[in-house]
Protein backbone atom coordinates (compact mmCIF):
# COMPACT_ATOMS: atom_id res chain seq x y z
CA UNK A 1 0.00 0.00 0.00
CA UNK A 2 1.51 3.35 -0.99
CA UNK A 3 2.09 5.90 1.75
CA UNK A 4 -0.56 8.26 0.31
CA UNK A 5 -3.26 5.61 0.66
CA UNK A 6 -2.13 4.77 4.19
CA UNK A 7 -2.31 8.42 5.21
CA UNK A 8 -5.77 8.71 3.62
CA UNK A 9 -7.03 5.65 5.49
CA UNK A 10 -5.55 6.96 8.76
CA UNK A 11 -7.27 10.33 8.26
CA UNK A 12 -10.61 8.62 7.63
CA UNK A 13 -10.25 6.48 10.77
CA UNK A 14 -9.28 9.49 12.88
CA UNK A 15 -12.21 11.49 11.47
CA UNK A 16 -14.60 8.68 12.39
CA UNK A 17 -13.20 8.31 15.91
CA UNK A 18 -12.92 12.03 16.71
CA UNK A 19 -16.61 12.53 17.65
CA UNK A 20 -16.53 9.48 19.91
CA UNK A 21 -13.39 10.72 21.66
CA UNK A 22 -14.79 14.24 22.05
CA UNK A 23 -18.06 12.98 23.54
CA UNK A 24 -16.14 10.71 25.91
CA UNK A 25 -13.90 13.53 27.12
CA UNK A 26 -16.86 15.87 27.65
CA UNK A 27 -18.76 13.18 29.56
CA UNK A 28 -15.71 12.49 31.74
CA UNK A 29 -15.18 16.18 32.51
CA UNK A 30 -18.87 16.65 33.32
CA UNK A 31 -18.86 13.72 35.76
CA UNK A 32 -15.63 14.96 37.36
CA UNK A 33 -17.17 18.43 37.87
CA UNK A 34 -20.30 16.92 39.42
CA UNK A 35 -18.12 14.85 41.75
CA UNK A 36 -16.17 17.92 42.85
CA UNK A 37 -19.39 19.85 43.46
CA UNK A 38 -20.80 17.03 45.58
CA UNK A 39 -17.61 16.78 47.62
CA UNK A 40 -17.59 20.56 48.20
CA UNK A 41 -21.23 20.52 49.29
CA UNK A 42 -20.61 17.60 51.66
CA UNK A 43 -17.69 19.48 53.23
CA UNK A 44 -19.99 22.47 53.78
CA UNK A 45 -22.54 20.20 55.45
CA UNK A 46 -25.32 20.13 52.89
CA UNK A 47 -27.65 17.11 53.15
CA UNK A 48 -26.98 14.40 50.59
CA UNK A 49 -30.61 14.32 49.42
CA UNK A 50 -30.27 17.90 48.14
CA UNK A 51 -27.12 17.10 46.18
CA UNK A 52 -28.18 14.14 44.07
CA UNK A 53 -30.73 15.05 41.41
CA UNK A 54 -33.68 12.74 40.96
CA UNK A 55 -33.74 11.12 37.54
CA UNK A 56 -37.05 11.44 35.72
CA UNK A 57 -39.06 8.28 35.25
CA UNK A 58 -38.85 6.75 31.78
CA UNK A 59 -41.63 7.73 29.40
CA UNK A 60 -42.75 4.15 28.83
CA UNK A 61 -41.90 0.56 29.56
CA UNK A 62 -38.25 -0.30 28.89
CA UNK A 63 -39.05 -3.57 27.16
CA UNK A 64 -40.52 -1.76 24.13
CA UNK A 65 -37.17 -0.15 23.37
CA UNK A 66 -35.34 -3.46 23.70
CA UNK A 67 -37.75 -5.23 21.37
CA UNK A 68 -37.60 -2.39 18.82
CA UNK A 69 -33.78 -2.43 18.83
CA UNK A 70 -33.81 -6.21 18.47
CA UNK A 71 -36.17 -6.24 15.51
CA UNK A 72 -34.24 -3.41 13.85
CA UNK A 73 -30.94 -5.23 14.36
CA UNK A 74 -32.29 -8.42 12.86
CA UNK A 75 -33.75 -6.59 9.85
CA UNK A 76 -30.49 -4.70 9.26
CA UNK A 77 -28.53 -7.96 9.50
CA UNK A 78 -30.82 -9.62 6.97
CA UNK A 79 -30.37 -6.67 4.61
CA UNK A 80 -26.58 -6.74 4.95
CA UNK A 81 -26.40 -10.50 4.40
CA UNK A 82 -28.67 -10.31 1.35
CA UNK A 83 -26.97 -7.31 -0.24
CA UNK A 84 -23.30 -7.72 0.63
CA UNK A 85 -21.96 -11.26 0.45
CA UNK A 86 -18.49 -10.28 1.66
CA UNK A 87 -19.85 -8.67 4.86
CA UNK A 88 -21.52 -11.73 6.37
CA UNK A 89 -19.46 -11.50 9.58
CA UNK A 90 -20.84 -8.00 10.22
CA UNK A 91 -24.34 -9.32 9.52
CA UNK A 92 -23.81 -12.12 12.06
CA UNK A 93 -22.62 -9.66 14.70
CA UNK A 94 -25.51 -7.24 14.15
CA UNK A 95 -27.99 -10.12 13.98
CA UNK A 96 -26.64 -11.56 17.23
CA UNK A 97 -26.96 -8.22 18.98
CA UNK A 98 -30.47 -7.84 17.60
CA UNK A 99 -31.45 -11.29 18.82
CA UNK A 100 -29.99 -10.52 22.26
CA UNK A 101 -31.95 -7.26 22.50
CA UNK A 102 -35.11 -9.01 21.34
CA UNK A 103 -34.79 -11.80 23.91
CA UNK A 104 -33.91 -9.26 26.61
CA UNK A 105 -37.01 -7.21 25.79
CA UNK A 106 -39.30 -10.22 25.80
CA UNK A 107 -37.90 -11.45 29.12
CA UNK A 108 -38.13 -7.96 30.59
CA UNK A 109 -41.77 -7.77 29.55
CA UNK A 110 -42.54 -11.18 31.00
CA UNK A 111 -40.87 -10.90 34.40
CA UNK A 112 -40.92 -7.25 35.45
CA UNK A 113 -43.75 -4.93 36.42
CA UNK A 114 -43.44 -1.22 35.67
CA UNK A 115 -43.01 0.90 38.77
CA UNK A 116 -42.91 -1.86 41.36
CA UNK A 117 -39.71 -1.45 43.36
CA UNK A 118 -38.74 -3.40 46.45
CA UNK A 119 -36.68 -2.12 49.39
CA UNK A 120 -33.37 -2.77 47.61
CA UNK A 121 -34.24 -0.45 44.72
CA UNK A 122 -34.72 -3.32 42.27
CA UNK A 123 -37.78 -4.35 40.34
CA UNK A 124 -39.72 -7.22 41.82
CA UNK A 125 -40.49 -10.21 39.60
CA UNK A 126 -43.99 -10.48 38.24
CA UNK A 127 -46.12 -12.83 40.35
CA UNK A 128 -46.88 -16.14 38.69
CA UNK A 129 -50.45 -16.87 37.80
Amino acid sequence: MPIEEAIGVAMIVIACLAPVIIVGVIYYLKKRLEHKQILAAIQKGAPLSDLVSVRPAPAGPAWIGYVAKGVAGIIIALGISAGFRDMRILAYVIGGLGAAWLVSGLLHRRYYIKGRINGNGRSEPKPEG
